[in-house]
């Protein structure tokens, strides 16, 4: 809703649009808006126009459902990747905090979310499914569950679990290096690297 004490009203409109990105207040929104009314018009052009091409041009990858700029992602191509291991992410951020530990040498699967009743998010809104059906390549050995150690995430852990179990797929979930009630993106990479070195079969985390 435009507030009346902004001297424009095309100045209350952008505040309203920057407030409404994850951890933006008004005041800080308020900030930026203002910081780009000072830069020259040729250099605050570039930012409606990159956003512009990032809706047009960005690519989610057809196999793990990661953001790429072509239609299978650079790591699911990749013919250095480890193919026979397939590690199972909530979101994109994730798929960057297990890169930047250099410990996974493997492919992804991103989720999308993780299943959560109180925000309506049931596993026909997340890509299980397309999960189960890469399941079914004979060259899949392991699926690692590197989801966030909350109940959301364990429910969602234990959901995927017996979805698979009937294909042999060894089945392993991340080491609790990670807090209970932590989200990955949230975990130094240290730990993290070392919760995925160290997991563990998920039937004995049960």
């Amino acid at each position: 809703m435009i507030k009346a004490n902004y001297p424009s009203q095309l100045l209350a409109a952008a505040v309203e649009q920057f407030s409404g990105l994850p951890g933006i207040g008004e005041r800080t929104a308020l900030r930026m808006v203002l910081f780009l009314l000072k830069q020259d018009k040729e250099t605050a052009r570039k930012f409606p126009q990159l956003i512009g091409e990032l809706l047009d041009k960005i690519h989610f990858c057809k196999v793990c459902h990661n953001i790429s700029d072509t239609d299978i992602c650079s790591i699911c191509s990749s013919n250095a990747r480890d193919k026979s291991t397939i590690c199972v992410v909530e979101n994109i951020k994730d798929v960057m905090s297990i890169e930047n530990t250099q410990q996974f040498n493997g492919l992804y699967h991103v989720l999308g979310g993780i299943i959560s009743p109180m925000e309506g998010i049931g596993p026909q809104d997340l890509y299980i499914d397309s999960l189960v059906k890469r399941s079914e390549n004979s060259e899949i050995k392991e699926i690692i569950l590197a989801l966030s150690t909350t109940m959301e995430g364990d429910t969602t852990n234990f959901y995927i679990f017996k979805k698979l179990k009937h294909t042999g797929i060894k089945i392993s979930v991340i080491a609790r290096g990670v807090a209970i009630g932590n989200e990955l993106e949230y975990t130094d990479e240290l730990t993290l690297g070392r919760s995925i070195l160290n997991r563990q079969p998920f039937e004995s985390s049960i």
